[in-house]
């Protein structure tokens, strides 16, 4: 996941840097674009920063009767899930994600403030949480 988030960070500000860099270079000479595109930079590495720790700060946890699950950088949130709360278990992918086999888990409940993502699965560890899920989804459901 780490590895599509930094493509899509440099698929946005690589061009950028040199959108700043080449009317500069056409019409007012090599230092006009300098101190944007070390800004643009600047601004690159702070969301390097950031998009690091987000990826870092994503767990679940299966246990028997639930699933927890953590985010949260600055601000941590941990949200328990019981499996017979469960109504809708999501897998999708963006085209970045899909390029590098990558999947997102999102579990929707009755109530929407418990609704959990997990991001950054492969796509085999998505199925599997979805299907596993939704097995002990409907074992509570039905009281087995």
């Amino acid at each position: 996941m780490w590895t599509a988030r930094r493509v899509s960070l440099g698929i946005t500000l690589v061009p950028l840097a040199l959108a700043a860099l080449i009317p500069s270079l056409l019409f007012g000479g090599a230092t006009a674009g300098v101190p944007v595109s070390v800004g643009i930079v600047v601004v690159g590495l702070v969301a390097w920063t950031v998009l690091r720790g987000r990826y870092r700060s994503w767990g679940y946890l299966e246990r028997e009767d639930d699933l927890i699950v953590r985010r949260g950088l600055l601000f941590r949130q941990m949200t328990v899930v019981p499996y017979g709360r469960m109504q809708l278990i999501d897998v999708s992918a963006g085209p970045i994600d899909r390029l590098f086999g990558l999947a997102t888990v999102q579990l929707h409940t009755a109530a929407a403030t418990t609704d959990a993502r997990i991001p950054g699965l492969t796509q085999e560890e998505a199925e599997r949480l979805r299907d596993r899920l939704a097995v002990l989804g409907e074992a509570q459901a039905t009281g087995l």
